[in-house]
């Protein structure tokens, strides 16, 4: 839960300062999709903006997170010592990370 918080909160703030800055710069009016005018009002293009940049913004801490990762978080066993299968080179080493 507490990871969750880490990369959405940022990434809401984020999203909303992203949408500042783009529909500040763009009108949604003035959007066009594939060519065509988005057919949608303009609360309907500020909505869908923001959950695109929040959702880009949660990526990207996520991405974040994943890397800050220890190596004995990547490299830990997550089955206990006894419920390793035979032949496991962790299962008789009283040193591997459990």
């Amino acid at each position: 839960m507490r990871k969750a918080i880490w990369i959405l909160w940022p990434a809401f703030i984020v999203g909303g300062l992203a949408e500042t800055l783009f529909f500040t710069l763009f009108d949604p009016m003035d959007l066009h999709l594939f060519g065509e005018p988005v057919g949608l009002s303009r609360v309907a293009v500020y909505s869908i903006g923001f959950f695109l940049f929040w959702a880009i913004a949660a990526a990207s801490s996520a991405f974040t997170c994943f890397l800050q990762r220890a190596a004995d978080e990547i490299n830990r066993c997550p089955l206990p010592v006894a419920g390793r299968p035979p032949g496991c080179p962790k299962r008789d080493d009283p040193n591997a990370a459990c």
